[in-house]
């Protein structure tokens, strides 16, 4: 996997910057060393950022004036400086590394929870199939019954116990343990009975436990969501604290540390230029994510679909992706390289459009997560209402265009496909959720007019 390279591979989605620019709504997290980390120009979620006012602790550029004017003051700020310099570069690196690690611990929580939710509903499956078996036993062992008493001649005794076909195998049986005749002459269909009936108690028992665990796991993984969510933010205000800071640093510093005629002054006319310039670059890229973000809106983007892409169908929900079903979901064959394998169930479908294709909405919602998350690479998570929700995984290095707590409407343009996480090429991974519990995306979408 070179997630990476993605988007130079490629060059057919907006750059990081590119995407600041046209998406100032998006949370910028994405760029949080899984990607390119650019110069932020926004701040958080809202619009532009505005730099602070330099605290107590920053240097003012009277400060260099001043220091400048004696050896022992600018030898102390030059110090002063660097450290500043360092502890901004420190805080981003404890920060992010404690962000991936959050969003690891997401990944897995995730991932033990949908694993917990399936074997609770494959017990109960399992338990209902042997009820049905215990009632179309007791129901055979009720008509052998039957046909013994008939011809036993004690009609009686038969309307007494058999009036109509049972509707729980437990009355049924209870009724048939007290005929001798059944019982001596017919042990096997009632052993049968009996035992199908054990079976889907335990089963049914064993299903209840394993629903008391899911519903554990399900809090435990909300709990871990919100942890890495918020790690991710702090990992961004500090990425945003840095870059706010140390242009500035930079060049006090390097007004401290020039021995030639050159003043402040001209540092800080050099300083307004770089910005200037950098205005300038942003403009233009600016202009460039537009188009781009036309062309996707257009078809989709990026390779061979089967269409439909961020195109909404009469039920409100739009298809997530042009791309082909390159997996389904369900058990499959477990494919292992560049370090990792991948799960022996598939929790959702793959939908192979072409690196920097465009991902869409699958329904208008909130957005409760956008950010890193373990195997699932950059992923979105939107809160349709109503106990259903819809993720979406892989997206490339800095191509989350949307940020957490933001609304949506059905088939707007919120990522682009990538290969980060736990994948073997550019796709986009998608899972539909009923009440947290993830459900087959290919039956759940075609109910609601949808092929994917």
């Amino acid at each position: 996997m070179d997630t990476d390279s993605a988007h130079d591979e490629c060059g057919c989605a907006p750059s990081p910057s590119e995407r600041r620019q046209l998406w100032p709504l998006m949370s910028r997290r994405g760029a949080l060393g899984f990607g390119a980390v650019a110069l932020a120009t926004i701040g958080a979620i809202g619009g532009p950022l505005v730099a602070p006012a330099f605290a107590a602790g920053y240097p003012s550029w009277d400060d260099v004036q001043r220091a400048k004017a004696n050896e022992a003051a600018k030898s102390a700020e030059i110090t002063k400086i660097q450290n500043l310099i360092k502890a901004l570069a420190d805080d981003v690196a404890a920060k992010k590394a404690a962000a991936e690690q959050a969003a690891d611990e997401f990944y897995v929580a995730q991932q033990e929870y949908f694993d917990a939710a399936y074997r609770a509903e494959q017990l109960q499956l399992q338990a209902d199939e042997q009820a049905q078996v215990a009632i179309d036993a007791a129901n055979k062992a009720g008509r052998v019954a039957a046909q013994l008493y008939r011809n036993g001649g004690d009609d009686t005794s038969l309307e007494l116990f058999f009036s109509g076909s049972a509707a729980s195998a437990d009355d049924l049986l209870a009724r048939l343990g007290t005929m001798d005749k059944l019982i001596e002459r017919n042990q096997a269909v009632y052993a049968d009975a009996i035992t199908a009936r054990d079976s889907a108690q335990s089963l049914s028992d064993q299903a209840e436990v394993q629903r008391v665990e899911r519903d554990r796991l399900q809090q435990v993984a909300e709990q871990k969501m919100v942890a890495s969510q918020r790690a991710a933010d702090e990992a961004q205000a500090a990425l945003d604290e840095q870059n706010a800071r140390k242009g500035q640093l930079d060049a006090q510093l390097a007004a401290l540390k020039d021995t030639t005629a050159r003043t402040v002054a001209q540092y800080q006319e050099g300083e307004r230029r770089r910005r200037e310039a950098e205005a300038k670059a942003a403009a233009a890229a600016a202009a460039a994510a537009k188009a781009e973000a036309d062309r996707l809106n257009a078809g989709g983007g990026g390779g061979g679909g089967s269409g439909g892409g961020g195109a909404v169908v009469g039920s409100g929900w739009a298809r997530p992706s042009s791309g082909w079903r390159s997996s389904g979901y369900g058990p499959r064959t477990v494919q292992c390289g560049s370090g990792y394998c991948s799960s022996g169930f598939h929790y959702g479908v793959d939908l192979a459009a072409g690196c920097g294709a465009g991902i869409y909405a699958a329904a208008g919602g909130t957005v409760v997560y956008a950010g890193y998350n373990g195997g699932y690479g950059n992923y979105i998570k939107i809160d349709h209402g109503n106990g259903i929700g819809t993720g979406y995984g892989h997206i490339r290095p800095g191509g989350i265009f949307v940020g957490n707590g933001q609304r949506v409407r059905a088939g707007q343009l919120i990522a682009s496909e990538g290969n980060t996480g736990n994948s073997f090429g550019c796709h986009l991974h998608f899972e539909t959720y009923e009440w947290g519990n993830p459900v087959n995306p290919i039956n759940f979408m075609a109910a609601r007019g949808i092929s994917v």
